[in-house]
C-alpha cells in the first residue's frame, strides 16, 4: 500500500487510548489462552510499517512471525487476491479442481531443494503440514516412531504439540500427549556443555545412540528438524550436523523432514535454509511466508514418498483455498522477481555487525546469531551464560514504547528475534536497529 515508510508516534504512549479501549473489549470477549505481544490494534500495514488505530506508525521487525516477508500488502498479492475473490472464494479442491492449487504445487516442486521427481500437497496451517508430513512418512515406511530435537517447535495441535519441546505455554495442562514421539539433544552451540566446537559431533552421536539402541532404526518413520530452530531461540545448528543426520536417515530408510515453516522462502538468505548445509530433505514443510499473509501450507517431497498415501488420505475442507493459492502465486513471484533471497543477505550484512558490537565480556548480550533476515540476540546475566528473560523482556518493552515491534522467543524466554519484511527500506531498518541498540544499552 502507499503510505509514508517512517516511524511516527502520535499517542503519548504505546498502546494509545483507542488501542487500550479495544484491548479491554478483547479481554471481555476472547479466551485468555490467546496471548498478545504488543496490545495495539492495527488499521493499515505495508512494507515495513504498521499503522495502529491511534495513528502511530510502527516499524515492523516481526512480519507477523515471518509471514509477511513480501510486505503486509504487496501489490502483486493484493491484485491476485482481488481477482480471485471476484471469481470464486471456495469450492474445496477435493470436490472440484482449480488451477491455483496445481500452480502453487508446481512452483514448490521447482523451488525446493533437489532435482528428483517431487509432488506437493497443500494445507492451511504449518501444524497441519507437519502432521501430514508424519502421516506421509508413516505410510511410506510402515513405521510408527518420530524423532525430534530438543528446543524444537512444530505447532499446537496434539501431534505437533507433542513434538514441541517447550512446556509453558505450549504444553502445560494439555496432556496426555501423542505416543511414539522421541526427543534427541539439539546441538545448541552457545549452550553445548563441552563447547560449540564439539556440538555437531556429540549431538549426532547422541542421536545415533538413541535411535539405534533405544528406539530401533526399523521403528523410525521420520526424523524432523528445523534447519534453524525458530521458537526455540533461532538456534543455528553447527556445520555438518544436519548433513550427518540426513545421511544417517537415508542409510536406515528413515524419512528426513525439514520443517521450513519459519525459515523457508528466502528468509535466511537462501530460498530454503537447508540449502546452507547442502541438505536435500525427503520431505519439506512450508507455510508462513508462502502466501503473503493468507493461510496456506504445504508438504513437498520425493514423489514416491508423497504417493504412499491412498486417495482421500490427505486434504481438508480449506486446504489449498483458491484465494490463498492466488496470494501464494503473487508472493512467490515477488520473492523471485525482486531478488528477495539476496535482499535477506543484505539485511544480515547491515544488521549483524551492529548487533555484534553489543557482545562483550560482562554484557547482557551473550550471543548474536541467525542467518539472513532471521537474526536473534540471546540475553544473559552479565559474566555468565545464565538466561536473563527479564532483561530480554525489558528490552522488548522499551522497543515497543519507541514504536518498534520485536518478538521474544527461546526455550528460556531470553531471546529477541528479528524478522523484518524482506522489502523493508534500509533507512527504516537502520532506525529500528538504532532503537534496539539504545534499548539494550539502557538496561545494560
Amino acid at each position: 500500500m502507499t503510505m509514508p515508510e517512517q516511524r511516527r508516534i502520535l499517542a503519548t504512549a504505546i498502546p494509545g487510548p483507542l488501542s487500550l479501549e479495544r484491548h479491554a473489549t478483547r479481554k471481555a470477549e476472547l479466551a485468555n489462552g490467546l496471548g498478545t505481544t504488543m496490545p495495539v490494534f492495527i488499521d493499515r500495514a505495508g512494507g515495513g510499517v504498521l499503522v495502529d488505530i491511534d495513528g502511530n506508525h510502527l516499524i515492523d521487525m516481526a512480519s507477523g512471525i515471518a509471514v509477511t516477508s513480501v510486505g503486509a500488502s504487496h501489490p502483486e498479492v493484493v491484485r491476485r487476491v482481488s481477482e480471485q475473490v471476484e471469481r470464486f472464494t471456495h469450492t474445496c479442491f477435493l470436490v472440484t479442481e482449480y488451477d491455483g492449487f496445481v500452480d502453487v504445487a508446481a512452483a514448490l516442486n521447482r523451488l525446493t531443494p533437489g532435482d528428483h521427481a517431487k509432488k506437493t500437497a497443500l494445507f492451511s496451517t504449518g501444524a497441519e503440514a507437519v502432521e501430514n508430513a508424519i502421516k506421509i512418512a508413516r505410510a511410506a515406511t510402515g513405521r510408527p516412531a518420530v524423532v525430534v530435537l530438543g528446543h524444537a517447535y512444530h505447532g499446537r495441535t496434539l501431534l505437533t504439540m507433542s513434538m514441541t519441546s517447550k512446556n509453558v505455554p505450549y504444553k502445560e495442562g494439555f496432556g496426555p500427549f501423542a505416543t511414539e514421539v522421541y526427543r534427541v539433544p539439539s546441538p545448541y552451540p552457545y549452550r553445548w556443555p563441552s563447547g560449540p566446537e564439539r556440538a555437531a559431533e556429540e549431538a549426532f552421536e547422541a542421536l545415533k545412540e538413541i535411535v539405534t539402541s533405544q528406539i530401533g532404526t526399523t521403528n523410525v518413520a521420520a526424523i524432523v528438524a528445523e534447519p534453524i530452530q525458530g521458537e526455540g531461540g533461532f538456534i543455528v545448528p553447527p556445520p555438518g550436523y544436519l548433513k550427518a543426520v540426513q545421511e544417517f536417515a537415508n542409510e536406515h530408510g528413515i524419512v528426513f523432514v525439514a520443517d521450513e515453516i519459519q525459515t523457508g522462502l528466502a528468509r535466511t538468505g537462501a530460498m530454503f535454509a537447508c540449502e546452507h548445509e547442502d541438505v536435500v530433505p525427503d520431505l519439506i514443510t512450508t507455510a508462513k511466508a508462502l502466501a503473503g499473509g493468507m493461510p496456506l501450507a504445504a508438504v513437498t517431497g520425493r514423489a514416491e514418498i508423497m504417493d504412499a498415501v491412498a486417495a482421500g488420505g490427505l486434504g481438508g475442507t480449506y486446504a489449498g483455498n483458491p484465494v490463498a493459492c492466488a496470494a501464494a502465486l503473487g508472493a512467490l513471484k515477488a520473492i523471485e522477481s525482486e531478488g528477495l533471497v539476496a535482499r535477506a543477505r543484505e539485511i544480515e550484512e547491515r544488521v549483524r555487525l551492529r548487533l555484534e558490537e553489543l557482545v562483550a565480556p560482562f554484557s547482557v548480550v551473550g550471543e548474536v546469531r541467525g542467518r539472513g533476515a532471521m537474526i536473534a540476540l540471546e540475553f544473559v546475566r552479565p559474566g555468565t551464560t545464565e538466561p536473563a528473560p527479564e532483561i530480554a523482556k525489558a528490552v522488548v518493552e522499551r522497543c515497543h514504547q519507541e514504536g518498534v515491534l520485536t518478538l521474544l522467543c527461546g526455550t528460556f524466554g531470553n531471546v529477541i528475534r528479528l524478522l523484518p519484511p524482506l522489502v523493508i527500506p534500509m533507512d527504516l531498518l537502520d532506525e529500528a536497529v538504532d532503537v534496539l541498540v539504545d534499548a539494550v544499552r539502557s538496561v545494560a
